[in-house]
């Protein structure tokens, strides 16, 4: 089949066309069963097709296919709103908006900002990803390729070292950039908020430091300044949580959604502080197909599905799985290449190194496509894409689980 209609700034990871998937499992045109560790990059917490979803997407396709919500409102909207509220675990009341993407959340997000504050000013971090809108371009902690030929971007935005223990990025040392930054770049008083991943998704599942997070969350209350926890791939569930910054301790003023909330339908929310949500004046926020019927009652059938006890119990399974292979891996020395460990809980990714510690992109490339000829779908993340990101369907099966494991090991063994 051609693919010249398709646009060739999109970058394919793998060359096969799906036709169909269960849970964990998808096979290609030609019949080829694949076991998925991509899951449509963190869409699919619940696997593909999950019935209650398909079974709430048939229903609903007969009663409402769409109505935008700032024509009209629908229950589909309310309800999912009234549910999603409950779902965040903070101790405020919330309120939010839904969206077509992260992305769009995100976008979103800077407006309710310096609505509220009366500043523009983004503080992000290195290695960053928020989405490929031209304002989210701006807060990604990576140039290429996602900055380059696109010129100037919306600002002022400035990053910060990404502090984890993934990346050896101390406490101490972001602090003192942090530092640094109000000392010589900007005035503190014109920050409007940070932004940040709780587990960094694009950037390897690098896990933020617990202390650095309540230092941050400390300097912003006493500098007006709003932070921002994007769960956009870390959130419902994929660290075994309903969302990743309940382990550090804080509680930001905004979280942005996307990803796993409506089970692979398109949706995105930004949510938070109800002053925060309801500053700008009436039309401020609202969208076209934001928040679609259909939409919603995937992500109402979603959120019935992830209870606490389902997401603990998903989450360490997982977690015990890939955690106890690895460190087999690492006892056996299986791979001359096989580096750290990244991530928490059920997000987690492998990093391929070389004996001096730098980067074996080279190696992962390798790997993806020994792993898809055996019948293992992979995804690369980390700046110079040599990190592994596992992103397993947290319902997969155990033996479905193990094998994939078992593919993995076996073609981490054939590397050179």
């Amino acid at each position: 089949m051609s693919r010249e209609t398709i646009s060739q700034s999109i970058s394919i990871v793998h060359p096969i066309s799906l036709s169909h998937g269960k849970n964990a499992e998808v096979w290609d045109t030609e019949g080829k069963r694949y076991i998925d560790f991509v899951g449509g990059i963190g869409v699919l917490n619940l696997g593909h097709c999950h019935p209650a979803v398909v079974n709430a997407i048939r229903e609903q396709a007969t009663r409402l296919t769409h109505y935008a919500f700032n024509a009209a409102p629908h229950m589909p909207y309310l309800d999912l709103m009234e549910r999603l509220t409950a779902f965040i675990p903070v101790s405020y009341p919330v309120s939010g908006m839904l969206t077509n993407s992260g992305a769009e959340a995100a976008e979103n997000a800077l407006k309710i900002v310096r609505g509220a504050t009366g500043r523009t000013a983004v503080i992000a971090f290195d290695g960053a990803f928020h989405g490929r809108t031209l304002a989210t371009l701006n807060l990604n902690g990576k140039v290429a390729p996602y900055k380059q030929k696109v010129g100037a971007l919306p600002g002022p935005v400035y990053h910060l070292p990404y502090p984890s223990a993934d990346n050896g990025v101390t406490c101490a040392e972001a602090l003192r950039a942090m530092d640094r930054l109000f000392s010589v770049e900007i005035d503190v008083n014109d920050v409007a908020c940070f932004i940040i991943e709780p587990v960094q998704g694009e950037g390897g599942f690098l896990a933020l430091d617990i202390e650095f997070a309540q230092a941050l969350r400390r300097f912003c209350d006493e500098h007006d300044i709003l932070l921002i926890a994007d769960e956009i791939q870390s959130g419902f569930g994929r660290t075994g949580q309903r969302f990743a910054f309940s382990r550090l301790g804080i509680e930001p003023d905004l979280i942005l959604l996307g990803k796993s909330i409506a089970g692979g339908v398109p949706l995105g929310a930004v949510v938070g502080r109800k002053a925060l949500m309801d500053n700008l004046p009436k039309g401020g926020l609202g969208g076209t197909y934001s928040g679609n019927p259909i939409a919603c009652a995937a992500a109402l059938a979603t959120l019935e599905v992830m209870t606490d006890e389902h997401l603990q119990a998903w989450g360490s399974r997982q977690e015990e799985a890939i955690v106890g292979r690895y460190q087999a891996w690492r006892a056996q020395h299986l791979s001359p290449y096989l580096g750290r460990l990244t991530g928490v809980g059920a997000m987690r990714g492998i990093e391929l190194a070389h004996a001096d510690g730098t980067p074996a992109a080279k190696q992962l490339t390798q790997l993806l496509s020994l792993a898809r000829a055996a019948g293992l779908l992979l995804m690369p993340s980390g700046k110079s894409r040599h990190i592994i990101r596992l992103l397993a369907p947290l319902t997969i099966e155990p033996a479905v689980l193990e094998e994939g494991l078992d593919t993995l090991q076996a073609c981490l063994e054939q590397l050179d």
